[in-house]
């Protein structure tokens, strides 16, 4: 049998209408994700991490440990960091999933979150910033001033160590937030 391919966004209805179907509606998952519609129809067990690589090819949140401790795979469900290696499709039916592709607004204007990282210098390797910076997003959503030991509370591992760089960035980031509802 031929493996499918990636799933075709198509737009997200507004709330309380359905999408026109003109041919049968094949079994599956329906999911938001950045804010497109996808509904995926393979292995509802498959973990999140591995859809958003491998079928709808977003490439930010990163394999690490397999097991939901680094933090490399952090995304957004429902505005609340998980890890997206352990999440299974089949807890996502109707779920609104944010990845670090998604953070900006799509006019080119960075989320504070990731503008702070670029005015810290908060990127060494680089590889689990994504997770890192969702799991800011999402800290910084529950927690307007955080102190450092909040943002150490996030968990997340950080090969290069850059910690230091990391508490300035979310801190910066929570005072532009703040400032910008002023």
């Amino acid at each position: 049998m031929a493996q499918q391919g990636p799933t075709a966004p198509v737009p997200v209805p507004k709330a309380g209408s359905t999408p026109p179907v003109s041919k049968p509606v094949r079994e599956g998952i329906d999911l938001v994700v950045n804010d497109k519609l996808y509904r995926h129809t393979g292995d509802k067990t498959m973990p999140l991490l591995w859809y958003l690589r491998d079928e709808l090819r977003l490439t930010g949140a990163k394999y690490g440990c397999d097991q939901g401790d680094c933090g490399f795979c952090t995304v957004l469900v429902e505005g609340k960091a998980v890890a997206s290696c352990t999440t299974k499709m089949e807890k996502l039916a109707g779920k609104r999933v944010t990845t670090v592709e998604g953070l900006a607004d799509g006019q080119g204007k960075l989320h504070p979150v990731q503008q702070a990282w670029i005015d810290e210098d908060a990127t060494m390797c680089g590889y689990c910033q994504p997770g890192q910076l969702m799991a800011a997003v999402d800290l910084l959503s529950r927690q307007k001033n955080p102190s450092d030991a909040d943002i150490d509370k996030i968990g997340n591992l950080c090969r290069c160590g850059s910690y230091g760089r990391i508490r300035k960035a979310i801190k910066r980031a929570a005072a532009t937030m703040k400032d910008a509802k002023a």
